[in-house]
């Protein structure tokens, strides 16, 4: 399937002639729409919409300008395709477009960003794919600094359930004029859909690359995650004076074994149990001796199984008093189990405001 998908590129690299009606005389782009018509003639589907639009559309006069070929000219056509293929070894891009989309996500980000504003190239595909996949932040932003008509559209075009959470999040008067504006694009044409994407997409492209790709309140949450608690209180209270938002950001931010109650989910306790040993969790829960992290101790033996949390309370019983030092090495492996299951996808944190039901 790999050759007909690269039958038209390949077929337009043929050496040009005059038409002259022979099978050895016709233009290479007259053979190009010979190998396409007898491939769509065999049911092949051919993804021609990859072709440049100026090529789409030379193709299809081409197409409609032609009548018949004979037999010798077909086979002698074919042939010569057939031949072309097999001797093509590699296939390069074609372009600078071509390239920075092979070598999306290869090379540094900026260096791709800035050969692509040297070159003038936007950024290839569905604009409105790349819209879609912004996060709900974003998104309202975006929402916020444009028309209401163009809101509208931007509304129908990404998911649903996306839209709805934008919604939800702009203000009231905002969100209805919104609303009310979708049910005005009955008219709007495919053309003025694309340039809208195009005009947006253009909007991200112009935007700077940001060095850190989490928010400062998740890089700080992410170290403050492993701070001993006492360090991690006195830079909250201090973070508090200065700027109480900035440190209300922080703490959602941050992720720690008193935490477990509010985001984890019931359920997904007994996973943790795969990869933290149980001396490291005895250790744990044999450290908890704060009101949070008592709590936090009794959530997870309330959601394994008895024979575990009554193995597991015998091991603390054992232990005694733990160190604050290994205690809070044990708590920073159990965090870290957590942390490593999120990252996988195999589990998802509540968020702080989330009710259990």
């Amino acid at each position: 399937m790999s050759n007909l998908i690269a039958a038209p590129a390949a077929v337009a690299a043929l050496p040009d002639h005059r038409p002259t009606g022979r099978p050895d005389a016709l233009s290479r782009k007259s053979k190009a729409a010979i190998i396409v018509q007898f491939l769509l003639n065999e049911g092949a589907d051919i993804p021609l919409s990859a072709l440049p639009e100026d090529q789409q559309a030379e193709l299809t006069l081409l197409l409609g300008n032609m009548r018949y070929v004979d037999r010798e000219t077909l086979n002698t056509v074919v042939a010569e395709f057939a031949d072309e293929l097999d001797s093509v070894a590699m296939a390069f891009p074609g372009d600078i477009a071509g390239a920075l989309s092979a070598l999306d996500g290869k090379i540094n980000p900026h260096t791709a960003a800035r050969l692509r504003k040297e070159a003038g190239v936007r950024q290839t595909g569905d604009p409105w794919v790349r819209i879609s996949a912004l996060p709900p932040e974003r998104l309202i932003t975006l929402v916020q600094s444009e028309s209401t008509e163009v809101a509208a559209v931007m509304m129908s075009k990404i998911h649903v359930a996306k839209a709805a959470e934008v919604l939800g999040k702009l203000p009231g008067d905002r969100a209805r004029r919104i609303s009310y504006a979708v049910s005005l694009t009955t008219g709007v044409t495919p053309d003025a859909v694309e340039r809208i994407g195009l005009s947006l997409a253009a909007q991200l492209d112009a935007e700077p690359i940001k060095a850190f790709a989490a928010k400062p309140d998740e890089r700080l949450g992410a170290i403050l995650n492993y701070s001993p608690s006492n360090t991690r209180d006195e830079l909250l209270s201090g973070l508090e004076e200065q700027d109480r938002d900035f440190a209300e950001a922080v703490r959602k931010a941050i992720f720690t074994f008193a935490n477990i109650p509010d985001r984890l989910n019931p359920i997904d306790v007994p996973k943790i149990l795969r990869d933290v040993p149980q001396d490291v969790l005895a250790t744990a829960l044999a450290a908890a001796t704060s009101e949070d992290d008592q709590r936090a101790a009794g959530f997870i033996t309330e959601n394994i199984s008895k024979r575990m949390a009554a193995s597991l309370q015998e091991e603390v019983e054992n232990r005694g008093t733990v160190k604050a030092k290994a205690g809070e090495a044990a708590m920073t492996e159990v965090i870290d189990a957590i942390r490593t299951l999120v990252t996988s996808g195999e589990i998802t944190l509540r968020s702080e405001d989330e009710d259990d039901g």
